[in-house]
């Protein structure tokens, strides 16, 4: 990978701007220590800018402090599955740079907001899609999508195209552009992206070349409707 991506990553953008232009999330859950933070620096390298450690992760706050010093100037570091303001609060004391949520919570896109901090909150429904983007949110987390596939994504952006759409659940390397096509705006990835025989082996190498090649998939896609 070029330095291209690490040298124009300016602090003060837009961060869901930003998340738009990259398209890749990156999700973290129950991974901690040195194997956590290897991953992390072997998702780097193969061009990952956006990571999400969830806060039901074992000391999720203290990955996430670490996280931001540790990738400043590489990678936007924030927290997922805030559920409730009081993990909204736990983690914007630790650093996040972003919240998500598998759920739709008024209470949290307010509470970040009024800190200047964007949230993406899980939803389902277009009832879900419209009150998140009223309360303030500037992109959604369509969750769990897994079980309805691609073409819920294209039946949802005919009326609500201008909502950006993070698609989770059921994107890989042979999917990806499918949801893409259907009008997937990003993508959050756990699994994928951190296969446990590559975890459990410590194949660095392995996920940092697996990253490339989702980077490099969402780069093939057409730009994000706005």
């Amino acid at each position: 990978m070029s330095d291209r991506d690490i040298q124009n990553f300016p602090y003060g953008a837009d961060i869901t701007e930003r998340m738009l232009q990259e398209r890749i999330v990156a999700i973290f859950r129950g991974y901690t220590g040195e194997l956590a933070n290897r991953a992390a620096e072997a998702l780097v390298a193969g061009g990952i800018r956006f990571m999400e450690v969830t806060m039901n992760t074992e000391q999720a706050t203290a990955i996430i402090s670490h996280w931001r010093e540790r990738f400043a100037g590489r990678a936007y570091i924030g927290a997922g599955t805030v559920i409730d303001l009081a993990s909204a609060r736990e983690a914007l004391e630790c650093g996040a740079q972003f919240l998500i949520s598998p759920n739709l919570d008024e209470e949290v896109i307010a509470y970040a907001a009024e800190r200047g901090i964007d949230v993406w909150p899980g939803v389902l429904t277009p009832t879900e899609i419209v009150r998140a983007w009223k309360a303030g949110a500037k992109a959604v987390k369509l969750f769990p999508l897994g079980t309805l596939g691609p073409e819920y994504i294209r039946e949802i952006r005919g009326p609500l195209d201008h909502i950006p759409i993070i698609a989770t659940g059921g994107v890989d390397l042979h999917t990806i552009s499918t949801y893409g096509t259907a009008g997937a705006s990003a993508f959050g990835l756990g699994s994928k992206l951190l296969p446990k025989e590559y975890m459990n082996s410590g194949n660095d190498e392995a996920l940092t070349a697996n990253a490339i090649q989702f980077v490099e998939a969402v780069r093939k896609l057409d730009p994000v409707r706005r």
